[in-house]
């Protein structure tokens, strides 16, 4: 066993050789016993330390309730793990005012009905505790290790975090200084009971400088650090009906903590970024079992998911970084400061996603032009945001993310200009640069156009942009031989030739329908500026 409780202790048959009852603090039978001392001195307290278990045979107790109380409330103020008292000399059965005392400071009481030996019991549980003690010692061990490696190796937070939570068996949170779970582990159990209403929670339970139980759920929490000053806390919670929280269970929490705060010194990359793409990837993908799972991991991050117009924006920014951060790491400190719950991560290495709530009755256009002119100002105008439409349930998020980066797919070179753009702005030429890399686009532009392009390659002409006047006036002859400059006489041969080589009627305008697609896409394939008003 890891340590010994006073529960263990009555299960010795040297023990419970005494028929032991117990008559007050029936609830804290799991408090761990650290030593056993024997005594009949009326005032103990000074020579314990606390988690001792105090065997008496109640000789020298007081009979005035009032001493008698205080006698207990030593006893408890220094923290013993329980009073064991054997009937026969002093009293034949548990005095009322010492039970009660007892009940009143919830101190285990255990009285004896027949005599022990102490000395059996003190060298009996001591070599127990002894024993658990050097087990623990190979045990920490054991964990150093396993850390150790997991740091020198670079693993991530999560890795961390799942190691605590399998050698404890409980649940494990990483979570940073404004009570976001950054990371978790719920030790085969499911999400829901550990990170419903997490920040509300967490808020409850103050931050040790190490590890102790906290709060009113009674979690165990150690800090972690980085260069000196706090970055978050390691929360590690009970099981429902589970034993309390013992010394191992505080040496694994303690190990992990360090680890981590030595993942931070050694450079570790951003937590809170990757726990949020984390949420957003498996959003877009939708991977998760059920709403209400993809809700908790979403509120767990701090952002709220109900009574909001929930927002999602793609940012192509090519991979580009923002001085010595990221760009989501710089996204993510600007909407911090403006006061805009998102979430905030990279979905690949040259997009970010972001996922805001607003208020459903706000502007949601001047936000995200704040973003997207900051952007600009920092990476340069080839940076790209793109909007889906707004949703109010998280379910509806994939699709609108999906529609987000369609958008952003669609905005080549030739048609950047505005702060940012939702699906209403991409017309054709958007259209076909999204389909840029389809080979039956390519296939198309060479059947309609291929003939028409070696002519002008071989020759020196310029029919292609004859063509493309043409088009652009709408089969108005006119207005298209004014635009390149050439008389009716001459623009009308250009055309003739045209048609010759292509084989097609210009007059038709389901044929200037289709060679007005594959002109354009033509230019989207070679990169050359659309005129996106057509």
């Amino acid at each position: 066993m890891p340590f010994l409780t006073v529960a263990d202790v009555l299960r010795l048959p040297v023990i419970a050789a005494g028929l032991p009852r117990v008559a007050a603090g029936e609830g804290q039978l799991g408090r761990t016993v650290r030593w056993v001392h024997v005594t009949e001195l009326l005032d103990p307290a000074s020579f314990l330390e606390g988690g001792e278990l105090v065997l008496t045979t109640g000789m020298p107790h007081p009979s005035d309730p009032t001493q008698l109380r205080g006698y207990v409330d030593q006893l408890a103020d220094v923290g013993v793990a329980g009073l064991v008292v054997e009937l026969g000399r002093r009293y034949q059965q548990a005095p009322p005012d010492l039970v009660t005392a007892c009940r009143e400071r919830d101190l285990p009481l255990i009285v004896l009905a027949r005599g022990v030996r102490f000395i059996e019991v003190t060298q009996t549980v001591h070599a127990l505790i002894l024993d658990a003690q050097g087990e623990l010692l190979r045990r920490a061990q054991h964990v150093h290790e396993l850390f150790t490696t997991l740091t020198l190796r670079g693993a991530e937070p999560e890795e961390f975090v799942q190691t605590a939570s399998d050698l404890s068996g409980c649940p494990v949170v990483l979570e940073n200084l404004i009570h976001h779970a950054v990371s978790w582990a719920v030790a085969g159990r499911a999400d829901g009971p550990v990170l419903d209403a997490w920040p509300r929670r967490s808020r409850a339970a103050e931050t040790p400088d190490r590890a102790t139980v906290s709060g009113p759920e009674g979690w165990l929490v150690a800090p972690v650090e980085e260069r000196s000053s706090r970055w978050g806390r390691l929360v590690m919670l009970p099981l429902t009906g589970g034993p309390p929280f013992g010394p191992e269970h505080t040496m694994i929490l303690e190990q992990a903590a360090t680890a981590l705060t030595l993942a931070r010194l050694t450079g570790a990359p951003e937590w809170d970024r990757r726990a949020h793409s984390s949420v957003l990837l498996d959003l877009l993908h939708w991977r998760y079992r059920s709403r209400t799972e993809a809700r908790l991991r979403a509120e767990a991050l701090g952002l709220p998911t109900t009574g909001h117009r929930l927002l999602p924006v793609v940012v192509d920014h090519a991979g580009a970084r923002v001085g010595d951060t990221t760009v989501s790491a710089h996204l993510a400190e600007g909407l911090l400061t403006s006061g805009v719950k998102a979430l905030v991560g990279d979905l690949s290495g040259r997009r970010t996603g972001l996922l805001m709530a607003l208020a459903r009755a706000s502007a949601w256009q001047p936000v995200v032009e704040r973003i997207a002119l900051d952007l600009r100002a920092t990476l340069g105008e080839d940076a790209v945001v793109a909007v889906g439409p707004g949703v109010t349930e998280l379910s509806q998020v994939t699709r609108s993310f999906r529609e987000a980066e369609e958008v952003a797919d669609a905005i080549g070179p030739a048609s950047r200009g505005r702060p940012f753009y939702v699906a209403s702005d991409v017309g054709l030429p958007e259209l076909l640069y999204s389909l840029r890399d389809d080979v039956r686009v390519q296939k198309y532009v060479e059947h309609r156009l291929g003939r028409l392009v070696q002519h002008d390659a071989r020759h020196g002409s310029d029919l292609l942009s004859t063509l493309r006047e043409y088009l652009d006036a709408a089969g108005n002859k006119s207005i298209a031989a004014k635009r390149v400059g050439l008389s009716r006489q001459a623009f009308y041969q250009r055309l003739h030739t045209i048609e010759r080589l292509l084989g097609t009627d210009l007059e038709a305008g389901a044929e200037r329908t289709q060679l007005h697609v594959a002109v354009t896409a033509l230019e989207v394939l070679h990169g050359k500026p659309t005129d996106s008003s057509d």
